[in-house]
């Protein structure tokens, strides 16, 4: 790798970071630039999972205050990434990615909608329980925890929106602000990172220097994407998920 080309990874690297912090979305813009300083698509796509667990960290850490009061949330919804994202590196090493190729585009522009029309899903939820008498699930059922559960399968196979598919599902069901939602969104995605990067350090191959460099540039855009993110109103936050989301959604049926 030539001096231009690490230093390409690394400012890569520190995009993914910040993205990844506001609204996910980041391996759009490391997976390319590995691939086209010459890794093959498997090493790319593992480098760029151990790479990006530093800027997963910093950016959770950096949302700490609105993790206050989600711990059960976390346990329960850990659980799933955990065991998504572990499912997830398998498969990437076991099957190609033709499934996952064709269905991914059409996720995310479902979750897309749901996070556009989220505000009015949500009233129009709430009013309808009002009707009824019924109170809320404390944390959305078993239908949230097995949507969250097969988007962290998607994480640990490639992870491209998997933040845009996980803010889609929780806001629609759960009475969080966008920003209590974004840091429970940047813990599952750092368990879904997490427990791949594990696997793959034993059974994967990948280039030492390439995980080195974005590990370096992420955890760097890790906390600059926090104390963006943690800035935006809930307006701004829902229109750049929607923007990075649109990006997502052209770069993956390109």
């Amino acid at each position: 790798m030539t001096t231009w080309e690490a230093l390409a990874v690394l400012a890569a690297g520190l995009g993914a970071g910040t993205i990844n912090t506001i609204v996910g979305s980041g391996t759009l813009i490391t997976f390319p630039v590995l691939l086209a300083v010459g890794l093959p698509p498997v090493t790319a796509n593992v480098s760029n999972t151990l790479g990006l667990v530093p800027g997963s960290l910093s950016g959770a850490f950096g949302y700490r205050r609105e993790l206050t009061g989600q711990r059960p949330r976390i346990l329960l919804f850990g659980t799933a990434a955990l065991l998504g994202g572990a499912a997830g590196a398998v498969l990437l090493i076991a099957l190609p990615s033709r499934a996952f190729d064709t269905i991914v585009p059409v996720l995310v522009g479902i979750a897309l909608v749901l996070v556009v029309a989220q505000p009015r899903l949500a009233a129009a939820l709430r009013a309808r329980r009002a009707r009824t008498g019924t109170a809320p699930r404390r944390h959305g059922g078993p239908v949230l925890f097995t949507g969250l559960l097969l988007a962290s399968v998607y994480g640990g196979y490639f992870g491209a929106a998997q933040g845009v598919l996980y803010l889609s599902m929780a806001g629609l069901v759960l009475d969080e602000s966008l920003q209590r939602l974004n840091a429970l969104k940047n813990v599952l995605t750092l368990l879904v990172n997490g427990v791949a990067a594990v696997l793959f350090l034993f059974v994967a191959h990948f280039d030492w220097t390439a995980v080195a460099l974005l590990a370096t540039g992420s955890a760097l855009g890790g906390r600059i994407g926090a104390t963006l993110g943690r800035r935006l109103p809930p307006t701004a936050l829902r229109t750049v998920i929607v923007l990075v989301g649109v990006v997502a959604i052209v770069q993956l049926v390109r």
